[in-house]
């Protein structure tokens, strides 16, 4: 096997062998099977950033506007952060659903947020072991292979794609990003889940929150209106795709007001309160996000300079927090929830010299310095305004061609 994903990355694959491949590790292990079960069922999946709290958003905000959501997700790994980590930092919250418990949970309440199951494609987990090993983690197929696999055994109506692009992403040029979104839209085409995916930015941090209680608490706030603006910009362009897959909008500007409806209404947040008290978890943190884990120090970090924000290089910015205990380099670290930072500020920004621009959370001063550090090389501040960053949502790629978002509308350009 290890020859064969080495075979890969040095010959390539064909359409047809990757497809087997994915086929294969699909059929060796169960599936999610729901029957006759009549609601249209959604996932997204990202391919993961700093910050990038999207799911903990979306999940209830789709189910709470009559959408089925079993959304599988992943842990951190690196300097990405991962969704079960922010979801296990809710007291008593339990990922670790079989697939009858997901099945159930996702027909009674619309919506369960799970991990991988061991009964879900364990010829993935194998696999991965060895492309660790040998070096073979960022060949575009086998990471296609990889996801897919795991989200077609949803028994699925749709999956939306998060294809982050940017110096924090796993694959940063947004060529590589399209190839990685053709690839995986191919795949779930061809296996009759129809697939969507959304190219978005991950050259600076989304939101403001980095850390998994800190990113959690901000998903709390997003789900009540007062979010950062990025969050729910990106937030919301996903979700429109999963409500016009589920056929439950006639249209863009119709979903869009359904999502804002649920939001605004309360009906979103509520979702979550269902979902946290049927996986174990304590309901009461979306009324007090305090109940969270709390860091037991926290420092402010100031503007060196008058100027501009020119950049925040998420990559520093993730590695620091995986440094402060607030992330893993291998599956089995155990990780300080606590640990994050708040950033407020965001390239093109004008800044004072002294002026906080993000405060340190982390569970002493040794933690601290090593938070503030970082903050020193990831904020640049120059004198000139910088040039615009990447777009918050640049392409979206299906089947019927690729569009480019520009002035409030996609714009056609690859059919």
């Amino acid at each position: 096997m290890a020859a064969l994903l080495m075979a890969v990355v040095l010959k390539g694959i064909a359409a047809s062998e990757l497809a087997a491949l994915t086929d294969a590790m699909l059929a060796s292990g169960a599936r999610l099977a729901f029957g006759a079960f009549p609601t249209p069922r959604i996932d997204k999946h990202s391919t993961g950033g700093v910050g990038d709290k999207v799911s903990l958003v979306l999940a209830p905000l789709v189910a709470s506007c009559g959408v089925a959501v079993p959304m599988m997700s992943g842990r951190g790994l690196g300097h990405t952060g991962g969704t079960l980590d922010k979801l296990e930092s809710i007291p008593g919250f339990r990922t670790d659903l079989s697939l009858a418990e997901a099945r159930r949970q996702v027909e009674r309440i619309g919506c369960a947020m799970l991990g991988q199951t061991p009964e879900i494609a364990p010829a993935d987990k194998k696999l991965y072991a060895l492309r660790d090993a040998t070096a073979t983690v960022e060949a575009i197929p086998l990471i296609a292979a990889s996801i897919m696999s795991k989200k077609l055994a949803e028994d699925l109506n749709g999956l939306v794609l998060d294809v982050k692009v940017g110096s924090g992403a796993f694959f940063p040029e947004p060529e590589d990003g399209l190839e990685l979104a053709r690839t995986m839209i191919r795949l779930g085409e061809e296996r009759g889940c129809p697939t969507v995916a959304l190219l978005t930015a991950m050259d600076r941090p989304l939101g403001w929150a980095c850390g998994n209680a800190l990113e959690t608490e901000e998903a709390i706030l997003a789900l009540t209106g007062e979010g950062p603006p990025d969050l729910l910009e990106v937030t919301y362009a996903l979700a429109v795709e999963m409500l016009l897959l589920a056929r439950a909008s006639a249209d863009r500007d119709a979903a869009r007001q359904t999502l804002e409806d649920a939001l605004h209404s309360g009906r979103a947040a509520r979702k979550l309160q269902e979902i946290i008290e049927a996986q174990g978890g304590t309901p009461a943190v979306v009324e007090d996000p305090a109940l969270l884990p709390q860091a037991g120090a926290e420092r402010v970090f100031e503007a060196a300079r008058t100027g501009y924000v020119a950049r925040i290089e998420p990559r520093a910015i993730g590695n620091a927090i995986v440094q402060m205990g607030g992330g893993r380099r291998t599956m089995e670290d155990v990780i300080d929830p606590g640990a994050g930072f708040e950033i407020t500020v965001k390239p093109g920004d004008q800044v004072e010299r002294g002026e906080p621009v993000a405060t340190v959370y982390g569970r002493d001063e040794a933690v601290l310095r090593i938070g503030v550090e970082a903050l020193g090389r990831a904020v640049e501040i120059a004198e000139q305004s910088p040039g615009a960053p990447l777009p918050l949502v640049d392409r979206r790629v299906s089947r019927q061609g690729e569009w480019r978002w520009e002035n409030g509308d996609w714009k056609l350009e690859n059919r």
